[in-house]
């Protein structure tokens, strides 16, 4: 059963179209959001989460309207976890704190519960070792994993995090996989992100964005097919290709373009999908 259900939505501001006709569901799993800056991923991300309304269409998440009444739009924030691009910390408070604050907020009211829960969102980004220390005094990638600890608060239906890997180091990182996978078996996460890295490696579906429409939607595999027989290797760049770059065998990685004869087909990734959709023109070669 479909939870989350976009029919035609349009949201404007002033002369600037945000989304323009967009529709799609989404089901339990793990859906990348991907698109250029300016493509309508915030906006979409806000009308989501209840922060804002369409001007047209209907947004149903979780059986309710998200831009119903009081009732509704609570209902869906009782469910919901979200992380934004930029989280600011409150000044003074630790980790642990920071937390609790925002489980309170969440009507965590019993307090030996909701510090059992707070527990445990600190192990999950492992920062259990930490629940005492300053945020000032945190990393950035401590911040970051904290910023994800407080959308887990809960174990939410689902799960909507924006940029979620920005500061991370690769161990971090994989930290961080392990733990949506496991959300992406029990809920809906959705990821808005430009790693594509990240997409390839722990999501089920993609859905690409270009000025306020709908460029792709469908599964990963689906995606990275769109590609197949047009990135290339050789020792000169493709004539034409959107993007070329050296590769670590020294030879040169084309995607898109009029190859040569003897150019050779190489497995295509998510990037070069997603170059090949909406990428810039180019046919620069990396030194």
């Amino acid at each position: 059963m479909t939870t989350i259900h976009l029919e035609h939505v349009s949201r404007r501001y002033g002369s600037t179209v945000a989304l323009d006709d967009v529709s799609f569901g989404l089901e339990r799993g793990i859906t990348a959001l991907l698109g250029p800056n300016g493509a309508g991923k915030t906006t979409l991300l806000g009308l989501l989460s209840t922060a804002a309304a369409p001007d047209a269409g209907s947004v149903r998440v979780l059986g309710h309207r998200a831009d119903g009444t009081l009732a509704e739009r609570t209902e869906i924030r009782r469910r919901l976890g979200f992380l934004p691009q930029e989280v600011e910390f409150p000044s003074g408070m630790t980790a642990f704190g920071f937390l609790e604050y925002i489980a309170v907020l969440k009507e965590w009211n019993d307090k030996s519960a909701r510090h059992a829960e707070i527990r445990r969102v600190l192990a999950a980004v492992q920062l259990d070792d930490r629940p005492t220390i300053k945020i000032r005094r945190l990393s950035g990638g401590q911040r970051r994993r904290l910023a994800f600890a407080q959308a887990l608060i809960g174990d939410p239906e689902l799960l909507i995090l924006d940029e979620p890997t920005t500061g991370l180091d690769p161990e971090q990182r994989a930290v961080f996989r392990a733990t949506l996978s496991d959300r992406g078996r029990r809920g809906i996460v959705l990821l808005a992100t430009h790693q594509t890295e990240d997409v390839g490696a722990v999501c089920d579906r993609v859905i690409v964005m270009d000025h306020g429409r709908l460029a792709f939607v469908g599964d990963v595999p689906a995606f990275i097919e769109t590609a197949r027989g047009r990135v290339f290797v050789d020792d000169q760049p493709v004539p034409g290709a959107v993007a070329s770059w050296r590769d670590p065998s020294q030879r040169i990685r084309s995607v898109g373009g009029r190859p040569p004869s003897d150019a050779v087909p190489t497995a295509p990734t998510v990037e070069d999908a997603y170059l090949l959709l909406i990428g810039p023109a180019a046919n620069e070669v990396a030194a």
